[in-house]
């Protein structure tokens, strides 16, 4: 079994003043951290909600300092269950990420009858030309 799976890491930041110039420098730093090892791992701005419900930005600056949400996915191959697939995801991120606090998120099988359909074509017969 295959699985796609998505861990959200609150990245910290410093010497920054604006919530844009802090998930450009948490892009960059979790992708210094990842690479070259990691390097299919997708990197991309998570998402925070107030209690309200209200959404709300990606980064929290106070103090010119930051704390950002950022969402990694990275899909995880011949696993027994999801379960094992989160555990992989989080120790071979989180070995990489020392110190940046991490949560699955979700957890997708990866539906890959597509490409077996791909490898193994219906094999088309040719009329024997007798």
């Amino acid at each position: 079994m295959d699985c796609r799976v998505v861990v959200e890491a609150a990245v910290p930041v410093y010497d920054v003043e604006t919530p844009d110039e802090a998930v450009r420098i948490a892009i960059s730093k979790t992708g210094q951290m990842l690479n070259p090892d990691l390097n299919y791992v997708e990197i991309e701005t998570g998402t925070r909600t107030a209690p309200s419900g209200e959404e709300l930005a990606p980064a929290f600056v106070a103090a010119d300092e930051a704390l950002v949400a950022l969402a990694l996915q990275m899909d995880v191959f011949n696993v027994d269950r999801p379960e094992h697939a989160s555990r992989v995801a989080r120790k071979e991120i989180g070995q990489r990420l020392r110190n940046i606090p991490l949560k699955v998120l979700d957890v997708e099988v990866i539906d890959d009858s597509e490409d077996h359909e791909a490898d193994n074509p219906e094999s088309e017969t040719e009329p024997d030309s007798a």
